[in-house]
């Protein structure tokens, strides 16, 4: 039996090219083989915060090739503890024989799934000239939004908003030997009407991101309100905008964004227009007008996960195989 490879989050930050990802993924929406069962999702309680962490395990398999499952911890709390919100660990197995062929670290894998999705998302629904962004959120995120926003649009300016100002800053310090402009800013008002693309990434349980801001033309990608009580924009953000999930299945079902509205009679499911699978697939289409507002909610899906774990265990065996 072959050795089970272990992929640590450097190889992953060190080898991922989000162009390559992203093409990786625009393919696998459009591969109907790829079976995806609904993730667990179990909220449990955690006394010693008194707020509840979560659990999630997402499975998926391309029969008779690959098969793979996530198991991911959620503890908002945990930035006082100096530890990432979100931890957990991929196992990527043959799904042929059912050996393991790799354990992947989840953090960095999931950062760069979930960043390559919005950027996958982006390539259909913002406008091609999109030369700025707001990104909201400084955690683990925000750089790979960044960065991968960047690999599918022009951009060149680049704000960042968190609770502190100084995270802010730390977002921007890692873009200093680049080509784009970053800049922190002290309120989300002061910049969220002069830019192109709004991404956000919290863990906010009210919305950041108000209708009455928005401009014609923007691309809204909201990444973060993993729970059906939490959300990253009002109701005047949805109405004003067209609608796009990652998928139907987990962004009808698990994010306030799209399920408040849903409940309060808002919206409507069939307010929303497409999916990846039906932007990917070219069964539906993205943005129609350069004045239309788009709003990307995306919650995750395994698809992403056996997609991009592939992807990194080809990176790491060429390695193997290089320095053999």
């Amino acid at each position: 039996m072959e050795p089970i490879q272990l992929i640590s989050d450097h190889f992953i930050e060190e080898k991922c090219n989000f162009k390559e990802l992203i093409e990786k993924l625009r393919t696998g929406f459009s591969t109907p083989d790829i079976k995806v069962p609904m993730r667990h999702h179990h909220d449990y309680p955690n006394p010693l915060e008194n707020k509840d962490s979560t659990l999630l395990l997402m499975p998926a398999f391309q029969a008779g090739k690959d098969l793979g499952v996530k198991i991911v911890t959620v503890s908002p709390n945990n930035g006082k503890y100096d530890l990432p919100s979100i931890q957990g660990t991929y196992i990527y197995l043959d799904g042929h024989k059912g050996n393991i062929k790799a354990i992947l670290d989840a953090k960095s894998l999931t950062g760069k799934r979930t960043a390559a999705t919005s950027a996958l998302a982006s390539s259909y629904l913002s406008r091609k000239d999109a030369s700025s962004i707001l990104m909201i959120g400084t955690g683990a995120l925000a750089i790979n939004l960044i960065q991968a926003h960047s690999s599918v649009r022009p951009i060149k300016e680049v704000y960042v908003w968190g609770r502190t100002i100084e995270k802010a800053q730390l977002v921007c310090d890692a873009f200093k030997n680049t080509s784009l402009t970053c800049k922190p800013v002290s309120t989300i008002e002061k910049v969220i009407s002069q830019v192109d693309i709004i991404s956000t990434a919290t863990l906010s349980p009210v919305p950041l991101v108000f209708g009455k801001w928005l401009k014609a033309g923007q691309h809204l990608d909201l990444v973060g309100a993993y729970k059906k009580d939490m959300r990253e924009a009002d109701d005047e953000a949805v109405l004003k905008s067209t609608l796009f999930l990652d998928t139907y299945q987990g962004g009808l079902k698990e994010s306030g964004d799209i399920l408040i509205p849903l409940t309060n009679g808002i919206i409507s499911k069939e307010t929303i227009k497409a999916d990846l699978f039906e932007l990917c697939g070219n069964r539906k289409q993205g943005r129609t007008s350069d004045t239309e507002i788009t709003y990307f909610k995306s919650v995750g899906h395994a698809l992403e996960d056996l997609v991009a774990a592939g992807y990194f265990y080809e990176k790491y065996n060429l390695k193997t195989q290089e320095n053999a």
